[in-house]
Formats: structure tokens, C-alpha cells, sequence
């Protein structure tokens, strides 16, 4: 009798726990929701169950039907940022689930390896520059909000994770990413609404970590062997599982991406995986027109301050970019550290970033980012003269907009130039001397003795190059480039 009592006791349990709605960890307290769309919910309930969910914002009341498994999943309206808020799901019984303090505001998602997942108060030995006065003023910053992903491999997809929504204290901001934490400052302070932040990252891992099986497996790659030995958290496909698809799907307004040190390796494939992680990505969150920032990577010696891979790497970032609407590159020509791989200017980048995305994706006129980039070269009585051209990569594909944008900024004049390296016939490179020539119309004159006759210009194009000058009056630096596609053996 006491055993069947036991046995009816842990039904009744069992049926009880099946009947209460519930929802996965990103779906929580203190959580921000995107404002002004339809935001997607989803979670588990009884069989066949009608789940019905009230937003305190509205008096609409939403319903969902769950499948014979539990699970359902549905879209609910929300509107112009503010809160705090409750949301209540009830599938009709006594039991309810209820979410308090959640904002309505601006979601973005985080991801990368180290230097995205580098938190604000820094790694041992390796400090964020600005981090003492950013923590200790984290508790006035109400309206931002941060989940971070648990770091973990799987091999099969996951439907969720171990994890909670925080509010932004000096506790909760020091443990954050860096990177994430002054690019979501950033745009509090400048659209004044709440920013929810959401964390996805695991230092050392290449790209494919990131990908689907399927979506790997599609991708035009020229080596896909280059994937062969990889294993543990670098293993293909096992970050995705583990840490992106237990979010996926929560609704927000863009993805920051900060990684590529593990790839340099296999450079030559690195814009196709780009862009094909952030087609899944897209796809994944049900916005083919996501906006996608990526950042970087920053020079660093590497193999030898001389050699070139990571400047081959930074063209594809930028290949990668320039195919892909509604995606931009951050410069870090000018922060990177030598011997520290993790640059302490996280807020110099992340504001950047933030600058790019309040100018694209809010509207925000007037911020600094028009950063220059190579747009032509002609040969003149033994030297080379080379114009530029400045905004984001949207506006230097060209057209009426592009000249516009190269008229309101300048390079800040300083001579001689420094950071080029000039080629003949022979595809011998050399330091070359130059100038700034015809203020106003940025254009940069170059010659060396041992290239009587040049045909190609390098800027900046090694691992670390020391000596690189040229910075627009707002402090952008230019990007590298190269005019030629011949092959190096100095990799």
C-alpha cells in the first residue's frame, strides 16, 4: 500500500511539473525584448496544451497550442521601448508562470573567441584599458541587461542552456564581455532606451565551431580537410549546438562578431565561412537582413612581425563584407599590441562598432565613421599617386552617395606617410617615401629609389607593421590593402 501510495504521489508530481508552462533560460526575468516588432516565445507545456500569454504592455492576450511533444512556440507584439513589464503564461490550469522586470528596448547578440569573450575586467596580466571606471559606474546603466551562454560542446543541438538574464551592476558588468559590454554602453547612451546584450563566445575556436553541420558541409571551400584534427571545443559544428541554438530564435537587432585568430591558418577559405555563418545565422533568427559588425582581428606578431597571413586574413574579413548587405567591418589597424593578442582598446573598437550601427540601423547622423579605404592609383612620372575614398563599405561600392561621403572627411596631413611599400615589374617590394598631396581631395604620392617604374602599393600589410600613419581628423585609421594579387612566399 505504501509503495502504490509513492507511486501515485510521484504521478501526481510528474503530471503537475508537465502542467506548469515552461521556458527556456533566455526566456526570463530581467530579460530585454526587441521593441516595435513581433518577438518569438517558446517553451514546453502539457501535451496538446493551449498556453495563453498576457504582456503587461497590452491587453491582447496571446494563445499557443503546444504539440503532442509540449512544445509550442509562437510571436507576440511589442512596442516602443520601456517597462518594466510582466509577461504571464497559463495553459489552464491553477499553476502559472510569471516574468517580472522585463524591458523593451534594443537586443543584440555577441560571439567570437577570446577577444570578444575577453570580460571587462580583463585577463590576468592583460587589462581593458577604461575597465576600473566602467565598473564602478555599471550600477547608473539600469536600462542594460546581459545573458551569457554557458562555454560547452556538443554534438548534438541543444534546446537550452544554464543560464539567467542579469541586471547591470559593477558585479554582473565586470564578468562580462568587454567588447559587448562598451558596445551595448554605447548605444544606452546614445539611444537612451535599454540594450539587452547576449553573450556567445569561447576563446581559441575557429569558425566552423560555429557553423551547422549542413551549413559547413554546403560551404565552397577550397581546403575542407583544414577542419581535420580539430577536436574538443574547437570540434566543427560543436559550439553551434552547444551555444547558439539554445538562443536562436530570440528575437533582436543584430549579431557583433569578434574572432578569426584561430583561422588564420586556413585564410584562403575564411570569407566563404563568413558568409555562410551569417546566412545561418539569419536564417536561424528568421531576419535574412540582420545586421552583422565584424571585427578585425588586430595586427599582432604572430609568426614574425614581417610576415603576411594575418594581412591576408583581414582581406577576406573584408571580401566577406563588401558580398554581404547589411555587413561592416571595424577597423583595428591602430590598436593591436604586439606581444598581447587580446587588445586592452576594447572600448576604442566597440565604439566604433556602436557608432557604425547607431549610423545604420537607428538613424543617427553625423558620427564618426567614415573610414577611408583604397578606391584608385595612377602612375605619374615614376611614382604613385593614390586617392581614397571614405564612409562605410555601403557607400564606397559606389555611386552619388560614395562621392558625397568622400567630401566630409580628410586625412589629418602628416608627412612623410608612413606604412607603404611600393613594387615594379619584378614584384619586389620596398619601403617607399610619401606625401600627402592636394589637401581636400586625399591623395597620397609614393616613390622609392629601387622602383623606378612602379605598378603595385601595399599599405600595412604584414602581421605587425610598426610604422603606419594614416588616420582620418576623427581617427580612423586606414585599413590594410593591397593593390596586387600575386602570390607570397613570405607567409
Amino acid at each position: 500500500m505504501k509503495k502504490l501510495s509513492s507511486i501515485i504521489l510521484a504521478a501526481l508530481l510528474a503530471s503537475g511539473a508537465r502542467a506548469e508552462v515552461q521556458l527556456p533560460a533566455v526566456i526570463g526575468n530581467h530579460m530585454v525584448l526587441q521593441q516595435n516588432t513581433e518577438v518569438s516565445l517558446w517553451g514546453k507545456a502539457q501535451a496538446n496544451a493551449k498556453v495563453t500569454i498576457r504582456p503587461s504592455w497590452t491587453k491582447t492576450k496571446y494563445t499557443a497550442t503546444a504539440d503532442g511533444e509540449g512544445h509550442w512556440k509562437t510571436t507576440i507584439a511589442t512596442t516602443s521601448a520601456g517597462g518594466p513589464y510582466t509577461l504571464t503564461f497559463s495553459d489552464g490550469s491553477k499553476t502559472k508562470t510569471e516574468l517580472t522586470d522585463i524591458l523593451l528596448g534594443e537586443v543584440w547578440v555577441c560571439s567570437g573567441q577570446s577577444n570578444m569573450e575577453m570580460p571587462l575586467r580583463g585577463y590576468p596580466n592583460q587589462p581593458v584599458e577604461g575597465s576600473a571606471e566602467a565598473i564602478a559606474a555599471a550600477g547608473d546603466n539600469t536600462g542594460m541587461r546581459f545573458f551569457t551562454v554557458p562555454r560547452k560542446s556538443t554534438n548534438e543541438p541543444q534546446y537550452d542552456c544554464e543560464s539567467e538574464w542579469k541586471q547591470c551592476s559593477p558585479m554582473t558588468a565586470r564578468s562580462f564581455s568587454a567588447m559587448g559590454y562598451f558596445f551595448g554602453l554605447e548605444l544606452y547612451r546614445l539611444l537612451k532606451i535599454p540594450v539587452g546584450l547576449i553573450e556567445s563566445d569561447y576563446g581559441g575556436t575557429p569558425i566552423e565551431s560555429w557553423m551547422s553541420r549542413q551549413a559547413l558541409d554546403a560551404t565552397k571551400r577550397q581546403h575542407p580537410e583544414a577542419e581535420q584534427g580539430m577536436k574538443g571545443f574547437q570540434a566543427p559544428c560543436g559550439l553551434y549546438n552547444a551555444m547558439i541554438c539554445p538562443v536562436k530564435g530570440f528575437t533582436a537587432k543584430g549579431f557583433i562578431w569578434y574572432q578569426g585568430e584561430a583561422n588564420r591558418g586556413n585564410w584562403y577559405d575564411y570569407a566563404e565561412l563568413q558568409k555562410a555563418l551569417i546566412a545561418l545565422w539569419r536564417q536561424d533568427w528568421g531576419n535574412s537582413e540582420m545586421p552583422f559588425y565584424i571585427t578585425q582581428i588586430a595586427p599582432y606578431l604572430y609568426n614574425g612581425a614581417m610576415k603576411r597571413l594575418s594581412a591576408l586574413f583581414v582581406d577576406q574579413q573584408y571580401q566577406a563584407a563588401a558580398e554581404t548587405p547589411h555587413c561592416e567591418v571595424i577597423s583595428t589597424q591602430d590598436v593591436g599590441e604586439g606581444y598581447i593578442i587580446h587588445p586592452a582598446k576594447k572600448q576604442v573598437v566597440a565604439n566604433r562598432m556602436a557608432w557604425t550601427a547607431a549610423t545604420c540601423d537607428y538613424g543617427i547622423a553625423g558620427l564618426p565613421v567614415n573610414k577611408p579605404r583604397f578606391k584608385s592609383m595612377e602612375q605619374k612620372d615614376g611614382k604613385l599617386v593614390l586617392h581614397f575614398t571614405f564612409g562605410l563599405d555601403d557607400y564606397y561600392r559606389g555611386g552619388a552617395e560614395a562621392e558625397a561621403a568622400s567630401r566630409q572627411e580628410y586625412f589629418v596631413p602628416r608627412n612623410p606617410v608612413k606604412g607603404f611599400e611600393i613594387a615594379g615589374e619584378d614584384r619586389k617590394f620596398y619601403p617607399a617615401t610619401g606625401n600627402h598631396i592636394l589637401w581636400g581631395k586625399n591623395t597620397i604620392e609614393l616613390w622609392s629609389e629601387q622602383v623606378p617604374h612602379p605598378v603595385a602599393v601595399r599599405y600595412a600589410y604584414r602581421n605587425f607593421p610598426e610604422e603606419t600613419n594614416v588616420v582620418t581628423q576623427l581617427g580612423l585609421p586606414l585599413p590594410s590593402f593591397r593593390t596586387d594579387d600575386w602570390e607570397m612566399d613570405d607567409l
